[in-house]
């Protein structure tokens, strides 16, 4: 009887080896070219938390809740990531105007979609001399 009942609480389920190739269809995105950059905002407060998921926190600069953090797409990342995903929003980083200039740095932002808005500034045009 420990046996069986030992084996029961250790097998592994069998969904853990299906294949996950719908849920791209289902979430969006595509698993050839994955998204760079990840836009993570804490959602819920880390009161009543367990210490390593407040030092997680801590650790991926979470501590103000609703600031969106940009993190690489990267396996270390991720493992991070998963262990406080239900404090967590994750979305991918998203840039409808282009990539920035070293200059607009300062002057993009991101909203709450998820996107990198770039205010760009306009440069005066040079006066011409006017022959007479």
């Amino acid at each position: 009887m420990n046996m069986s009942l030992c084996r029961c609480f250790t097998s592994l389920p069998v969904k853990i080896f299906e294949e996950r190739s719908k849920e791209h269809d289902k979430y969006g995105g595509d698993p050839n070219q994955p998204h760079k950059l990840h836009v993570v905002m804490r959602v819920k407060s880390t009161k009543r938390r367990p210490y390593w998921e407040k030092e997680l926190i801590r650790d991926l600069g979470l501590v103000k809740g609703r600031t969106p953090v940009i993190h690489k797409n990267t396996p270390a990342v991720n493992n991070l990531l998963k262990f406080v995903k239900h404090l967590v929003s994750i979305q991918p980083l998203r840039t409808p105007y282009g990539l920035p200039a070293e200059d607009d740095m300062g002057d993009s932002f991101i909203n709450s979609k998820g996107e990198l808005i770039v205010r760009r500034l306009l440069k005066p045009i040079e006066p011409k001399a006017i022959e007479s």
